[in-house]
């Protein structure tokens, strides 16, 4: 049967089996009136701003009403999202009069990133568009028309809310992220707060379900607050939401159960005194809450509040048009009269010009097009305090006090883990920086061997009375996008953080990471935004190294989530950096480096196990600035000099990750004893966009430099963590890519061990030795000479370590010795 129309607005949840005493852990205020002026004035600055968001989507002329509403005054392209904007508007005036009452320090972060053209009129009225736009959007006539007339068009603001809208921390696209980078900017921030607006279509997603625990990590007395506002109006796109078909009754004990001080705002016929008491009622029990701790009496598991604020959705909008409801219904989502251009039919466009005008726009601005003294006196005096201007939104950098890494390093020859003596980095950068960086991790730091950083800070979670109120530097919680979102907020406020992780799993942040790196990216072509920390990512129990875990475990493809992020953004100083360091010493070189960038995605990726490590710390910081180098060591006494002839060369070895280079290495070992006079370069590749072209991204090699590494014309072999495809795009655009061979992860493997894993994805020492054989040949005589005994003996090699895995459940003793080379 078909799907039926919903026959009311706004429709009212069905009630639930709960006993109505449960109301009474909700807050049930004895709220005081707003004076007269102070309501006037909040109405005013609501209407005006919802006649300006309204406009936006609509208006490319008129855009004062001064005349009659005309097909030719509408867009031809209607774009935008009417139904949250006066949920945002609201909210976003009452923030303002608490700002001024209280002269706080606050951020309003807006979750229904889509509802952008409300808060470009709420910044275009406050005077924060004209700060950072003068000229463009000047609180004036020809500001205002500027503003209507170029949204969501070429040139123009966007229809949702990005790095181009002052006050933003957010990208306010895909949804879901809203509050845990809510609450990663109050982090170490104790005297700010910020205010989240979470829609009730995004708090249908996973993110937002684990988020709401997020107070559950926060000190009151090292941290500032959040005040998480679920706006509840009812509908998505075209259904109704799950929030909003729960009574009280049930978003009550769902969010007491979370931990919250619940209070619900719904009184519509007198909603601005219901909103403000709340707001001044949440602000007091934050103080209260943050007094406690701040003065050696913490609150154990203190009850941080939250509103819950049912609106109509769309309103203030049209309320039926053509039959259909729109105020209060999933109608007025997006476009509420998406016909209004239609110079056939005028119902849509009178509905249109009744709906502006009920705004009575002449009243809220002056002749001159500024807004009245009724739409400023909610305004906080003090310019710097308004959401449009705090400081720590758009110049939050906080620089890092830099620890020597070198201090950690370890001796050349030796076999160590890369992690082991990060976290002995790490807990160092803390001691030096108690308030200026976190690690946000998926409960795995034991197990990726990072546990050092505990040796003199501890875990952050405040309702484990065994690590909470102590200041600690690392959050454990078992939600990759949550640790995204803090660590989003906790970097967009100037602080640095780090996220280690599974390999594996880190694919679960893909979007989140995208996105970010889209906002980041825009910010950098935003003049009046300042530097912000790296976002740093640590990559390891990979593929290679899945130990117990099976195939679910072996997915290296957060590398290519990253190369995708357009690379070339050199000219506004963003870009993308994947490491693959091959030793402990050049991982301590390259975290090292990472905590003191700025503006840059970074992913680093290395092992947990104890591997080779082949060079000294100041080797390592060499190959690092360089970024790939040749191993004269590994190589062959003919082939490791400069100079892009090699007449001395017959093939060239590329590692690429740790693992892949011990094999790499080994090869290079295995080649000299079965066949000396095969001429071999080896060389190991620490930073991954050395390899693109050089226009492509500011650590490419030159043309030059890259025909001197890797030769113009011999054969080479790459031995390359990620999946093959990943590496072939990036050398595309460099000369002579036939010559060129890229082996890698090709999804093949389960509980197995270590070796076995490289020789079922064709990366171990035998398979790169018979390729270097076969390649070699085309050149050498003396290897063409011999070849097929010598790929007889390769293989001979591989039959038995096959034979031993397959009789012991274990690689050889010797398969992990040492290479050396006489």
């Amino acid at each position: 049967m078909p799907s039926k129309q919903i026959p009311i607005a706004n429709p009212p949840p069905l009630p639930s089996h709960l006993p109505d005493s449960v109301l009474d852990l909700s807050v049930q205020a004895q709220r005081k009136p707003l004076p007269d002026n102070v309501r006037k004035s909040l109405q005013g600055f609501q209407h005006a701003a919802e006649y300006i968001a309204a406009a936006m989507i609509f208006l490319c002329d008129n855009v004062l009403l001064e005349s009659e509403l005309k097909p030719e005054h509408i867009k031809p392209r209607l774009l935008g999202h009417w139904g949250t904007c006066p949920g945002i508007i609201l909210v976003w005036a009452h923030l303002n009069l608490l700002i001024r009452i209280q002269d706080l320090d606050m951020i309003y972060v807006v979750g229904p990133g889509h509802g952008a053209p409300a808060a470009l009129a709420a910044l275009w009225l406050e005077g924060s568009l004209e700060k950072f736009y003068p000229g463009e959007y000047n609180r004036n006539a020809e500001g205002l028309r500027n503003l209507i007339t170029r949204f969501s068009v070429p040139g123009g603001f966007p229809s949702h809310i990005n790095a181009e809208t002052p006050g933003a921390i957010h990208e306010g696209g895909e949804l879901g992220y809203a509050l845990a980078a809510s609450f990663g900017a109050v982090m170490d921030n104790p005297d700010l707060i910020v205010t989240c607006i979470v829609g009730d279509g995004e708090a249908e997603t996973g993110p937002t379900a684990a988020a709401w625990h997020a107070i559950k990590y926060l000190d009151p007395k090292e941290s500032g607050a959040v005040i998480p506002i679920l706006h509840d109006n009812g509908f998505k796109i075209s259904e109704r939401t799950i929030f909003g078909c729960m009574d009280n009754k049930e978003l009550v004990c769902l969010f007491s159960g979370y931990g919250y001080q619940v209070r619900i705002v719904q009184d519509l016929d007198n909603i601005d005194d219901d909103l403000q008491d709340a707001l001044q009622w949440a602000v007091a029990e934050i103080k209260n809450i943050q007094k406690a701790a701040r003065s050696g009496e913490p609150i154990a598991k203190p009850r941080w509040p939250m509103l819950v604020l049912r609106t109509p959705k769309g309103w203030t909008g049209p309320k039926e048009v053509g039959g259909k409801i729109i105020e209060g219904s999933f109608h007025a989502h997006q476009v509420p009269l998406p016909k209004a251009n239609d110079r056939e039919d005028p119902e849509q466009l009178n509905a249109l010009s009744q709906w502006l005008s009920s705004y009575q726009i002449s009243n809220l601005l002056q002749s001159d097009g500024t807004p009245t003294n009724t739409v400023l006196d909610i305004l906080p005096t003090n310019d710097a305090k308004k959401l449009g201007q705090l400081k720590v939104t758009y110049q939050p950098y906080l620089t890092l006090k830099p620890v020597d890494w070198r201090q950690f390093g370890v001796d050349k020859g030796s076999s160590q883990s890369c992690m082991k003596f990060t976290g002995k980095l790490l807990d160092s950068v803390f001691q030096a920086n108690p308030t200026k960086i976190r690690l946000f991790s998926p409960d795995e730091l034991e197990s990726n061997k990072l546990d050092a950083v505990l040796d003199h800070t501890q875990r952050n979670f405040q309702w484990d009375q065994y690590s909470r109120g102590n200041g600690g530097r690392v959050i454990e919680v078992l939600s990759e996008h949550t640790c995204q979102g803090f660590m989003q907020g906790y970097t967009m406020t100037g602080r640095t953080a780090l996220f280690p992780s599974y390999e594996s799993f880190l694919g679960i942040v893909h979007t989140m990471m995208v996105q970010y790196s889209k906002f980041i990216k825009i910010a950098r072509e935003v003049p009046w935004r300042g530097d912000v920390p790296s976002i740093n990512y640590i990559e390891t129990s990979t593929w290679a190294r899945q130990e117990h875990n099976g195939f679910s475990h072996q997915n290296p493809s957060f590398i290519g989530a990253v190369l995708n992020i357009k690379p070339e953004a050199a000219r506004v100083r963003f870009f993308i950096a994947v490491y693959l360091p091959p030793d402990a010493n050049c991982f301590l070189s390259t975290v090292h480096h990472c905590l003191q960038s700025r503006n840059k995605t970074n992913l680093v990726i290395g092992s947990k196990q104890p591997t080779a490590v082949y060079l000294s710390p100041d080797e390592a910081a060499e190959h690092c600035r360089l970024g790939a180098s040749v191993w004269e060591f590994a190589s062959s006494s003919s082939s490791a000099g400069t100079g892009s002839d090699h007449e001395d060369t017959d093939v060239v070895l590329v590692g690429i990750g740790v693992e892949v280079t011990f094999e790499v290495v080994k090869a290079a070992e295995l080649l000299r004893t079965v066949c000396p006079a095969l001429r071999v370069r080896v060389i190991n590749v620490t930073d991954l966009m050395i390899l693109v072209p050089e226009s492509k991204h500011p650590h490419a090699l030159s043309r030059d430099k890259f025909k001197e590494m890797f030769t113009a014309d011999r054969p080479v072999l790459f031995n390359y963590h990620g999946y093959p495809t990943e590496l072939q795009g990036l050398l595309f655009g460099r000369p002579a890519t036939d010559r060129m061979d890229v082996a890698g992860y090709i999804e093949e493997g389960s509980t197995t061990t270590p070796f076995d894993m490289m020789l079922v994805n064709r990366v171990s020492r035998f398979d790169l030795a018979g390729k270097a054989l076969k390649a070699g040949a085309e050149r050498n005589e003396a290897v063409k000479g011999q070849l097929d005994g010598l790929l007889s003996e390769v293989n001979r090699r591989v039959k038995d370590v096959r034979k031993f895995i397959l009789e012991h459940g274990k690689d050889p003793d010797d398969i992990y010795e040492p290479p050396r080379f006489h």
